[in-house]
């Protein structure tokens, strides 16, 4: 009987344990709900305040600049802002027990934005609605606001009234002792522009098996665009090609479960390091541009994601993403533009997670032709993006 007894006690020790050990692994966070007296400019009590020098501190909301939400949670929330000037805000705390490398974490947050957050503009000094929807991204580091390794990125967060997005992080450089939550632009940024983000109501982070599946899906991310007059007109034509107006914003589902995207499983294009030498330039037959654009196109971003993962997988290399038009344009406008593009490329692989002094980009407008400009087929080969390794360590 008393074997039996025992036996019956060891059976359940070993069904409890697993499940009392991630328990204990549960890591609060200081103020979740970001409780505080409304004021603008400071961040709420518990977490510390991470956004550039020179640069107001995140508010306590709601009553500044117009945004009257109600809290979904308790009686206060964070706002977040990005700017056009290419600064945005973001907020840190100390864990009370780092994220360990090669685990899996989940929590969630309560977002939305506001459809009023009047300011000045930090580069035309005019009132602006700070009011186009941003990201939200969460990283982890080592002391506050450093930025070690991005554990995740939303959709852009288009929708005006709170839901709950779910996180899931998977440390793979290190061991995490910080958490920073930063608003950010939607990539590629051709612009830096004016938004928000509205936070409430987190809870703890908890520990998961890496192999537990969410419960829902995450809904295609909302077409969105960001469009900044710039006062010129684009004339690299081939013969005609029209500005697309921006689409509006597809409110997302209910209730938003949202999970990273990694790069495809098999990439359309093979880079081989082994090819390749200080000085090397490759060019990527499936991305190009539409005349007179920088915007990405969508069936391009396989070839990117070759990118991502040569980059991913050799964190040696540094490169220069090189922008180029055709000769339609005047010569200032085809500067412009392959800078654009240049740029658009490097903030799609930074925004992925490159460290961004491992991707340089310059615009060489119409300097450098590889094909013949006499033809559609030849100015659309010309509009191009090429890859030149600056950096990498000889075998």
């Amino acid at each position: 009987m008393l074997s039996k007894t025992k036996t019956a006690w060891a059976l359940m020790a070993s069904l409890t344990f697993p499940c009392l050990l991630l328990a204990q692994k549960e890591i609060p966070l200081n103020n979740p709900s970001f409780e505080d007296t409304p004021i603008a400019g400071k961040a709420p009590q518990g977490w510390y305040d991470c956004g550039a020098p020179n640069e107001t501190p995140p508010d306590v909301q709601p009553g500044a600049f117009g945004v009257t939400k109600q809290p979904n949670h308790g009686k206060t929330y964070l706002g977040l802002v990005v700017r056009d000037n290419e600064t945005n805000e973001a907020v840190a705390q100390r864990l009370a027990r780092p994220l360990e490398a090669n685990e899996c974490y989940e929590f969630s947050i309560d977002l939305c934005r506001s459809e009023t957050y009047i300011s000045l503009s930090r580069t035309t000094a005019e009132m602006v609605n700070y009011a186009t929807p941003v990201v939200l991204r969460v990283w982890g580091g080592n002391a506050y606001c450093d930025k070690s390794e991005m554990l995740y990125e939303t959709n852009v967060i288009t929708t005006t009234r709170w839901l709950t997005y779910t996180f899931r992080l998977h440390p793979k450089r290190g061991n995490y002792q910080y958490l920073t939550i930063e608003a950010y632009y939607k990539t590629p940024t051709l612009f830096p522009y004016n938004g928000n983000v509205l936070l409430d109501n987190a809870t703890p982070i908890r520990q998961i098996d890496c192999n537990m599946p969410l419960m829902v899906e995450s809904p295609p991310p909302p077409t969105v665009e960001v469009v900044v007059d710039r006062g010129k007109k684009g004339i690299e034509q081939l013969p005609s090609a029209e500005r697309t107006p921006p689409t509006q914003p597809t409110p997302p589902t209910p209730t938003v479960y949202v999970k990273p995207n990694p790069p495809s499983a098999s990439p359309t294009e093979t880079i081989r390091r082994n090819s390749l030498r200080k000085g090397s330039t490759f060019q990527l037959r499936n991305l190009y541009f539409d005349a007179d654009k920088y915007t990405i196109k969508e069936e391009c971003i396989p070839s990117l994601e070759a990118v991502y993962r040569f980059l991913l997988e050799n964190p040696d290399i540094v490169i220069e993403v090189g922008g180029h038009t055709n000769n339609r344009p005047s010569d200032d406008f085809a500067q412009t533009l392959s800078n654009d593009r240049a740029k658009a490329v490097a903030d799609w692989l930074i925004g992925k997670g490159i460290p961004k002094e491992r991707v340089q980009y310059k615009g060489y407008g119409k300097t450098q032709p590889i094909d013949t400009n006499t033809t559609p087929e030849g100015r659309k080969r010309n509009q191009r993006v090429e890859f030149k390794i600056l950096h990498m360590q000889e075998n």
